[in-house]
């Protein structure tokens, strides 16, 4: 026995309306193409579920019982499908993906795949930000989650660790110190610096090395927005800049790269502003930190890099 999700539709009208005339206008068919309906379904159940005369229009017992059951199952039906629409209105949804320099580095790619394997239906637009945003986007909210490097003073962002990077110091292949394996803060502090293009004041005072510096300010002479624009600049000889080991995957004419010993790493995380949150944004940040556990050669690389490798590695798939 098949029985037709429309004959159903039109047997509960004509039930709640007791009457084939209400029930057809209701429905905005013909009364008799109703009639016909009706009938094929009596006819399928082998039950009678009407009484009709040339007056009114009665349940019988059985279709008393049917009503009820009917009306559960196309209740049931119509959640369904509403589930199924909700879902794919929610996989074809576009998350916004903010980053600054580098991103998450050698964990980009499989976040981003991983997001994608449990999400085919979401677009993930990217939007790279400069220095004169430590936020990437999420300042003025147009981003959803972003990958930012800490410290940003920006009220109202949640932040999720994802792993520690150690500073670097990017010098002229003609400083006194190019040559050493390491050095400290402290032999970098009356070195004319560049820094940030950037007016997060949290940010600034990382990056320009303030905790070891006793309250005198760092010696700036120039901001830049960019890592490149930075190598230029050293590269030309006009000042030293604060940067991570990442960095020494970007080989650069007239910079080399020294590890700052007692400086404290810089931390990587992934972040959204509290006014956006959604189930694609909470999804996405548990994909990072999956993916940073399932990971843990990937971060040793990153936490505890070996400096003279100046090797940008090839992402493996796991």
């Amino acid at each position: 026995m098949e029985l037709q999700t429309r004959q159903l539709r039109y047997f509960v009208a004509v039930a709640e309306e007791l009457s084939f005339t209400r029930a057809a206008e209701k429905l905005h068919i013909a009364q008799q193409a109703l009639s016909a309906q009706i009938k094929q379904l009596e006819q399928s159940l082998g039950v009678a579920l009407l009484t009709r005369t040339t007056r009114s229009v009665t349940l019988t017992a059985a279709g008393a019982a049917f009503l009820e059951d009917a009306s559960a199952t196309l209740t049931a039906m119509d959640a369904a499908a509403e589930r199924a629409r909700s879902l794919q209105r929610r996989e074809n949804e576009r998350l916004v993906l903010g980053f600054g320099e580098g991103a998450a580095l050698i964990l980009t790619e499989p976040i981003l795949s991983t997001f994608r394997d449990r999400h085919p239906g979401v677009t993930i637009e990217m939007r790279q930000f400069n220095y004169d945003d430590p936020s990437a986007g999420l300042n003025d909210r147009s981003v959803d989650v972003a990958f930012v490097r800490s410290p940003i003073s920006t009220d109202g962002i949640d932040f999720v660790h994802l792993f520690s990077e150690p500073l670097m110091v990017a010098l002229p292949t003609d400083h006194a110190l190019a040559d050493r394996a390491a050095v400290r803060a402290s032999e970098l502090l009356c070195e004319p610096l560049l820094g940030a293009a950037c007016t997060d004041p949290a940010w600034n005072a990382y990056w320009e090395l303030d905790e070891h510096r006793d309250g005198t300010p760092a010696p700036v002479v120039s901001r830049s927005t960019t890592l490149l624009e930075e190598y230029q600049k050293v590269a030309a000889g006009v000042g030293i800049v604060v940067t991570t080991a990442a960095a020494r995957w970007v080989p650069y004419p007239g910079v080399t790269l020294a590890p700052i010993l007692d400086a404290a790493p810089n931390e990587i995380m992934v972040a959204r502003h509290r006014d956006t949150d959604s189930a694609l944004v909470r999804s996405f940040i548990d994909t990072a930190l999956r993916v940073r556990d399932a990971r843990p050669d990937l971060v040793a690389r990153l936490s505890e890099p070996d400096f003279d490798d100046r090797t940008m590695p090839t992402f493996i798939p796991y």
